[in-house]
């Protein structure tokens, strides 16, 4: 199995993936026609095509009958099935206090990426910051939280930022392009401004990071209401999704038209930006003016 496919929900994703191509494409059945045969509702086929649900092993079984697949195809889908159904808890699976549910689906998928495409405004990307940027952040967005919750928060940054960049032996590929404002911030304070932008110089130097700026001078090409990161994995048969943010939360993309247009953007903001050398030398003047 591909390493996309390593958590319950990547395989959830591309085993529902899978049933809505035999559904639609090979059999040519609608969502009510399904429903209907397993006598349940609509509803609940579609969240099992979206890997929002879990399939039982009776849905499964009727479905591999109402489709036709034939056995070869049938026990790579098993074991897709299989791997739903996984008991082990993810790394992530003891901060469930503070982790809300999406939350728990993007760390999901930001586990099984090879690719992440993410454009920011204000402030920097979670995997870019260093801990005392972390936990102004958080403090400020989660003012309710207690120090305890507010530092439980802070280490599940930290373990994404070691797992994703540092440890793995297939690190994500990050795509970065924010505004120069997110440099300009003085999140944290002074001191914790000038640590933030030489780690992001370190940073710059892993061949799996790109950091682009987009400077003032650009005006409206890099002045986009609000942040979003796209992610892209290694199986060909997982489409991509996406995590747009606003005032009220993160917000989960799948819809085709909706990456398409995302995509479309996340080019333009990268056109507008300065290379990366450039921003380099961008960052370089902000630390020693500020310094």
């Amino acid at each position: 199995m591909s390493n996309s496919n390593s958590t319950p929900l990547m395989a959830r994703v591309t085993l529902g993936r899978a049933l809505r191509r035999l559904r639609d494409e090979v059999n040519h059945l609608t969502l009510a026609d399904v429903a209907a045969t397993l006598s349940c509702d609509i509803s609940l086929i579609s969240r099992i095509e979206l890997g929002k649900r879990n399939c039982s092993q009776q849905h499964f079984t009727k479905l591999m009958d109402l489709y036709g697949v034939e056995e070869s195809e049938r026990d790579r889908l098993a074991e897709l099935h299989a791997a739903t159904r996984e008991q082990r808890p993810p790394w992530w699976a003891r901060y469930s206090e503070v982790i809300t549910a999406e939350y728990e689906r993007f760390l999901g998928f930001e586990a099984a990426a090879s690719e992440v495409f993410e454009y920011q405004v204000g402030i920097l990307p979670g995997l870019l910051q260093t801990e005392r940027y972390a936990r102004a952040v958080i403090g400020a967005g989660f003012a309710s939280l207690g120090p305890d919750q507010i530092d439980a928060l802070v280490e599940v940054r930290e373990i994404r930022q070691r797992q994703r960049l540092w440890d793995s032996d297939q690190p994500l590929s990050c795509c970065y392009v924010l505004t120069e404002a997110a440099l300009h911030f003085q999140v944290g304070g002074p001191q914790a401004h000038q640590e933030q932008l030489q780690f992001l110089l370190e940073l710059q130097e892993r061949q799996n990071v790109e950091l682009k700026v987009i400077p003032y001078a650009k005006g409206e090409e890099g002045a986009q209401i609000a942040a979003f990161r796209i992610f892209r994995f290694a199986d060909d048969d997982v489409p991509d999704v996406a995590f747009g943010e606003s005032v009220a939360g993160s917000l989960t993309m799948d819809d085709p038209r909706d990456l398409r247009r995302l995509h479309r953007l996340f080019s333009n903001l990268s056109a507008a930006a300065l290379d990366p050398d450039k921003s380099r030398d961008l960052i370089t003047r902000i630390k020693n003016k500020e310094d």
